[in-house]
């Protein structure tokens, strides 16, 4: 399995197929192509997973690294150079198996230039997979860029009424972030002496002044907690998800949404650790009110789309109060976090885009007593919102559990005043599941929607499993990802500040 470069087949593979889906001209075949690959990224990301070593620590393992862009003389050696800890491995997963999802979801709901919707679809595979494997500062960037572009096509081409506002607004948003990143890639580049290795450019800036250091921060930073979205750069997230289609939706909050935690953990953190403490009680407090605001916006929704989008607001919250509380308990809850909000949002997006197909409405007052006609559909929505508001047993729990505990353990208002976030979501989920499910049927027409189908639930399947299977077993996720988060919050918190000397929270605990 060495001799083989898993990576750049995973990573590649739905590019090229995306590529010869061109010369293909019938429909259905377009679509069983789409899913036919996207299926097999997902069984090569189960074959990284079952061959991911455990014990091996923070090391990058399926390493991949060759010459790019260099000069003769060695002044400029840019590679193509991919790997995976548990951080990226558990991203990685989480992607390759979200966009199998989208392909059946988007089966019947897509029905005009198809093949360039699957298209982008892949293509976008490749561009979030690659942002996950990137080990070279370059390469990372270029990968960022490029999964922008089928993202931006796919809210404005095949999304709502006010599409093209909403993917214009998404594009103002992340180019501008997106600036100030390239701004600092190049600092980065000729502080190091030339260097574009992630793994070695944390030694290579070790002699940057504190004040390099926070500016450095936030050059990464500001385009991090636009993609996150941290308040208050969060305004580009409501519309793009109500007017984006089920796809577009699922993989916003299933992904895109994690790259900026994903970021500020794997770069802002590690490679500028001064820089982070300065500005981590602004983040905190960002955090918080994240976490405050997106729950108080829900309570106040009747659009079922728009009030799961903000809490994204709320959920991305208490990853980025978890990271940067610099224990391990935080930065443990947070990762779990992020793969447990896109299991979670990733379902929300598309039981209300089955909803939407039948009755093409999404407002909390277009319906009542769904129970009564589709107790199938009614019976999965409640799964998914049980483990959205965290309940004990569900894949929420735990996560939220650790990412308050860390911030409790350094900044105990901040901790006690995100707990209320925990409670206003299940008003608004719970408030949400009522209004829509329970109660007697409010329209004679919800009387003939038609149940989930057989299809339909089993396409969901994988993501209630792994709803069930991370609640009672978080290690699964935890034992792979705790060497990479140790060592990326040791150069914050070195060993015996705050919990870093303590245990890691483990499957078996």
């Amino acid at each position: 399995m060495d001799n083989v470069p898993w990576l750049s087949l995973v990573t590649w593979l739905p590019a090229a197929a995306a590529a010869g889906l061109l010369a293909v001209s019938r429909k259905e075949l377009i679509k069983k192509i789409a899913l036919a690959v996207s299926s097999a990224v997902a069984v090569g990301a189960i074959l990284l997973v079952a061959g991911f070593d455990a014990g091996a620590g923070e090391r990058m393992q399926f390493a991949e690294s060759v010459s790019w862009i260099a000069t003769d003389d060695g002044a400029l050696d840019i590679r193509y150079a991919l790997g995976v800890d548990g951080i990226s491995l558990a991203m990685v997963f989480l992607t390759a198996l979200l966009i199998p999802l989208c392909v059946l979801a988007s089966w019947s709901a897509v029905k005009v230039r198809v093949r360039a919707f699957y298209a982008a679809l892949l293509s976008l595979e490749t561009g979030m997979l690659g942002v996950f494997m990137a080990r070279d500062l370059f390469l990372f960037y270029v990968f960022w860029e490029a999964m922008l572009i089928p993202m931006i096509l796919i809210i404005g081409v095949w999304g709502g009424p006010r599409r093209v506002y909403a993917s214009v607004k998404f594009l103002v948003y992340t180019m501008a972030g997106s600036l100030f990143m390239l701004v600092g890639v190049l600092y980065c580049y000729f502080a190091s002496d030339g260097m574009f290795d992630m793994e070695r450019l944390p030694a290579g800036l070790a002699g940057l002044s504190l004040q390099e250091q926070k500016w450095l921060f936030l050059a990464f930073g500001i385009a991090f907690a636009i993609k996150v979205p941290l308040f208050p750069f969060h305004t580009w997230l409501p519309d793009a998800h109500v007017e984006a289609p089920t796809a577009g939706s699922v993989i916003l909050a299933g992904v895109l949404l994690k790259m900026g935690a994903y970021g500020f953990l794997r770069i802002c953190i590690p490679f500028f650790p001064e820089g982070a403490a300065a500005f981590a009680p602004a983040v905190v407090a960002l955090s918080v009110v994240s976490i405050l605001f997106g729950a108080l916006m829900c309570m106040a929704q009747s659009d079922i789309k728009k009030l799961i989008a903000y809490s994204s607001v709320s959920h991305l919250g208490f990853v980025m109060l978890g990271l940067f509380s610099f224990t391990l308990a935080g930065g443990q809850g947070a990762v779990l976090q992020m793969v447990n909000h896109g299991l979670s949002t990733g379902a929300l997006f598309l039981l209300v885009g089955i909803l939407y197909e039948r009755a093409h409405r999404r407002g909390t007052d277009d319906f009542g007593g769904l129970a009564k006609p589709m107790p199938r559909y009614a019976t999965m929505f409640m799964i998914v919102t049980l483990s959205s508001i965290g309940l004990p047993g569900l894949n929420g729990f735990v996560g939220e559990f650790l990412a308050l505990k860390g911030a409790f353990e350094t900044r105990q208002g901040a901790a006690v005043l995100a707990a209320l976030g925990v409670v206003l979501g299940a008003v608004y989920m719970l408030k949400l599941y009522r209004d829509v499910f329970w109660g007697p049927v409010t329209a004679r027409r919800n009387e003939a929607l038609l149940d989930a189908s057989p299809l339909e639930a089993v396409s969901l399947a994988p993501l209630l499993v792994l709803i069930v299977v991370l609640g009672v077993w978080p290690g699964l996720i935890l034992n792979r990802t705790e060497p990479a988060v140790r060592a990326a919050l040791e150069r914050v918190a070195p060993p015996g500040e705050y919990s870093m000397s303590r245990e890691a929270p483990h499957a078996d605990r």
